[in-house]
């Protein structure tokens, strides 16, 4: 089973500059939530991780 992270972070990218605005079941609910709430704009970049989830494992 799959999780969506979306982050919104500077133009660089940077770890550090990221902030976390949800999780979600689907990328398409990701995105549609980034587009609705503005995320995507000249100031900023949205980040979306894919993560595996009830899946242990050493990382």
């Amino acid at each position: 089973m799959k999780a969506y992270i979306l982050f919104q972070t500077d133009v660089h990218k940077t770890k550090s500059s990221r902030v976390c605005f949800g999780i979600f079941s689907t990328e398409e609910k990701t995105i549609t939530a980034a587009k609705e709430n503005d995320l995507y704009n000249y100031l900023s970049e949205v980040v979306i991780i894919e993560c595996d989830i009830d899946n242990f494992e050493e990382l």
